[in-house]
């Protein structure tokens, strides 16, 4: 029985809940929250995908989608989207479900704003053999 329990409480742990199981690389999957973007200072250092970041790159950090998952990210304000490559993992502020590159927020419109409400949907994630 123990060990049947403890069985379970790891996998409760382990597994993935609610919208986070989803976030995990569903095509089609939508989230909503607040997106902000990578300070100048992190150009150059590398991703957890083991890219070194290019704020002149479309890419982004999600805290939970695939690395290599393409999204498309857009201000639910203005309308205006852009489609970015998850390479790394984060924004780690409460509330914020994206990190984008400075490219990224520029396309956006939300450099000056600095964050900005939005929706992200996911367009395709990478294949299980990693083509």
């Amino acid at each position: 029985m123990k060990k049947t329990f403890a069985t379970v409480a790891l996998l409760m742990l382990l597994l993935p809940v609610g919208s986070d199981a989803m976030a995990r690389g569903g095509i089609g999957y939508v989230q909503k929250g607040i997106a902000s973007y990578y300070h100048d200072s992190l150009n150059g250092r590398r991703t957890a995908s083991g890219q070194v970041y290019n704020k002149n790159r479309l890419s982004a950090a999600h805290k939970t989608l695939p690395l290599g998952s393409k999204v498309r990210v857009t201000d639910t304000r203005t309308g205006r989207s852009v489609v970015v490559k998850v390479n790394d993992r984060g924004p780690f502020v409460k509330g914020r479900i994206i990190d984008l590159s400075r490219k990224a927020a520029r396309e956006l419109g939300i450099v000056k704003r600095g964050v900005a409400r939005v929706e992200l949907k996911v367009l395709s994630v990478p294949s299980a053999s990693g083509s």
